[in-house]
């Protein structure tokens, strides 16, 4: 039954609080469920399953889903709809105050149609963890998959934050229409495949994240001015790190590679030790 239709039943609105905007087209949701490259034994993590459009395609394609819905208006219905699939489990409460690998153990994949308005909090939710999903497919307001999945010149602090822990691509766009209610914007599936380690060496997460907040700090800065700014460091200590890293200072945060930025952190350690 459509999204529309089966609240209609149960005398209930989408949230605009929530972000709620249901997908109901089958074909959208088959190309979603293909771009994750399921196995039969996979576990899927679904984040917000609304009515269950999406949930009803991944309970055809693994032996577990675990869905995390924060809007328990729709329990009944969702109990309700799959009771007679054990392997569909239901959590109620907020995603991002759970452990993901809790939920779902230590080897799991996300996808979801995600409220866009916390996009970013979940994708650091899901990849700041120690365990982290194998791959993520979700679908998202296409300008910021864009975003995410941009190159040096176009580069922003969620694009390297993203990148550092997985290898982004935006696996297809959708059309508006496919959703209820329809959104004003464009969405894309982004599927992110996770590293098992960084692809750059930097001394720490915590040390790499430090130094690209740094340069990001001051929009279109030079990084020496956004560095100097943040870290408090004077010229001849930016001078130092443009030497030992190889970058240009004179440049801007948005060109540089994680390559770059983990030479930036390498050579700060050296630099400053102390940190700032």
């Amino acid at each position: 039954m459509k999204p529309k239709n089966l609240l209609d039943r149960h005398d209930l609105q989408p949230k605009k609080s929530l972000g709620q905007n249901f997908l109901h087209d089958p074909n959208a949701l088959d190309k979603i469920v293909a771009s994750a490259d399921l196995k039969p034994t996979d576990t899927v993590l679904e984040i917000g399953p609304g009515t269950g459009q999406l949930t009803h395609h991944l309970a055809q394609a693994v032996q577990r889903v675990v869905c995390v819905e924060i809007d328990t208006r729709f329990q009944p219905i969702l109990e309700a709809e799959f009771a007679d699939q054990p392997h569909v489990e239901f959590v109620w409460g907020d995603f991002l105050t759970f452990d993901p690998a809790a939920l779902a153990g230590d080897d799991f994949v996300v996808v979801a149609n995600v409220p866009y308005y916390i996009t970013s909090a979940i994708l650091r939710h899901l990849l700041e963890q120690s365990v982290r999903p194998r791959r993520l497919v979700m679908t998202i307001q296409l300008e910021v998959a864009e975003r995410i999945c941009a190159k040096p010149n176009d580069m922003s602090l969620l694009a390297v934050s993203v990148q550092y822990y997985g290898k982004a691509t935006i696996a297809s766009k959708l059309n508006a229409a496919v959703f209820w209610p329809r959104p004003d914007v464009d969405s894309a599936v982004l599927r992110v495949d996770t590293y098992p380690a960084p692809p750059v060496d930097a001394p720490s997460d915590a040390a790499f994240f430090r130094m690209v907040k740094a340069g990001f700090s001051q929009k279109r800065k030079q990084l020496k001015n956004s560095l100097a700014a943040t870290l408090r460091w004077g010229s001849a200590e930016l001078a130092a790190l443009s030497a030992e890293s190889g970058v240009d200072l004179t440049r801007r945060a948005e060109t540089l590679t994680l390559k770059e930025w983990a030479a930036l952190t390498r050579a700060a350690e050296s630099v400053n030790p102390a940190g700032g």
